[in-house]
């Protein structure tokens, strides 16, 4: 995903002339409202999840893997066009909470993340359009990653995106393509991701990521 270059902001002219004073700010420093409460303690609780998803809460080392995971890339991978790149963690910024919900039956998972993020969701709008279809090299392994922008998003956020992935490796069969139907928003400095992904034929849960995206987003609002 395109890492872009911080936004600045311009400033308006009024009347022939005639402009108005103030310094130009670029977008990373605004401030965004900081929601209190760890973030482990924000994740809905288990039974919260439904049925068919019995969830855990992941350790750190494996949320930041899941959280590698399910944006096509992955730690250590290399992407084409390089521009299409996550953005690393923010420095400092507090580790992932990430819990996963597993139907063994379907080959399914459902996710949620929390993660704290002082960038607009704006900003990651605008990456994921301009990085439809990447090609990810981790491990020896080739794949496709193309995300789709859906033109409905979930409301109770402050701001949110909805989309659909599909990662295709180049060998392994049809078996191993993983399709997501992945919900995120922010509220002030959270950002909220909740994603049903399967394997193979399988088609994602929308239903289930409608659900908890909206249980995720009261248990922070409510923090």
């Amino acid at each position: 995903m395109l890492a872009c270059a911080a936004a600045v902001s311009v400033l308006a002219t009024a009347g022939c002339g005639q402009s108005i004073s103030g310094t130009p700010v670029a977008e990373s420093a605004l401030a965004v409202r900081h929601i209190d409460g760890a973030l482990p303690d924000l994740l809905p609780a288990a039974q919260q999840f439904p049925a068919r998803y019995p969830a855990v809460v992941l350790p750190p080392q494996a949320a930041a893997a899941a959280a590698g995971d399910l944006d096509g890339v992955g730690a250590g991978a290399t992407v084409s066009p390089a521009t299409c790149t996550p953005p690393e963690p923010e420095a400092g910024a507090e580790p992932a909470a990430v819990m996963v919900g597993s139907d063994d039956a379907s080959r399914a998972t459902l996710t949620v993340e929390l993660s704290r993020t002082a960038e607009q969701l704006a900003r990651l709008r605008d990456r994921l359009g301009g990085c439809e279809q990447i090609r990810v090299g981790r491990a020896g392994a080739e794949s496709t990653v193309t995300t789709v922008l859906d033109n409905t998003v979930p409301a109770g956020a402050d701001d949110a995106v909805s989309l659909r992935r599909t990662v295709i490796p180049d060998v392994g069969g049809a078996g191993l393509t993983q399709t997501m139907q992945t919900s995120i928003g922010q509220i002030g400095d959270v950002r909220i991701t909740v994603t049903s992904m399967t394997f193979g034929t399988g088609q994602p849960d929308g239903a289930a990521v409608e659900e908890m995206f909206a249980t995720a987003v009261r248990g922070v609002r409510g923090s």
